[in-house]
């Protein structure tokens, strides 16, 4: 693969997503164009009223978030807090005291950079949605390849699929 050590994010092409009402923008993964494997970088603009991921916490992974530009809503466990341009937030590992989400609800794009640690193995929790997701860094590629979202409602035993059970 080949890799560059410098990237303006303006100039990445950018992946256009949307989900629903509340959800969407356009992201690039830096860490991965940089040749980076256990830092994820991101870049992501978001429109105004429109979130970039729903309300989540890590256990493991730390999170930063740099306002490049615009201004929005940093609702981090139950408090939140208005943010704008220039501005730093931390997401640290933790319980549902340190879920987070980022809103744009300025008029103008939010453009930030999320920068996280990339654990081998990490839990999320969703308590907007009682959901969990469980992931595991394959070491070689720096890329995900275990990653299965489950909910507090629906599960499977312990010995499903086992050889033998």
């Amino acid at each position: 693969m080949d890799r560059t050590r410098v990237i303006d994010p303006r100039e990445t092409e950018l992946e256009e997503w949307s989900q629903g009402s509340l959800f969407g923008g356009k992201d690039a993964r830096l860490g991965a164009l940089l040749g980076l494997k256990h830092l994820g970088i991101g870049y992501s603009e978001v429109l105004p009223g429109k979130s970039g991921c729903p309300f989540h916490n890590h256990h493991v992974e730390d999170e930063v978030f740099v306002i490049l530009e615009g201004e929005g809503t940093y609702r981090i466990g139950h408090e939140r807090f208005a943010v704008r341009a220039g501005q730093v937030l931390g997401a640290p590992a933790g319980g549902p005291e340190t879920a987070h989400q980022l809103i744009n609800t300025g008029s103008v794009p939010l453009r930030y950079l999320v920068i996280s640690t990339k654990a081998a193995t990490e839990i999320c929790e969703y308590p907007d949605s009682g959901k969990f997701l469980a992931k595991t860094l394959d070491p070689e590629t720096g890329t995900y390849r275990f990653n299965q979202m489950v909910s507090e409602t629906e599960s499977i035993d312990y010995w499903h699929g086992e050889p033998g059970a």
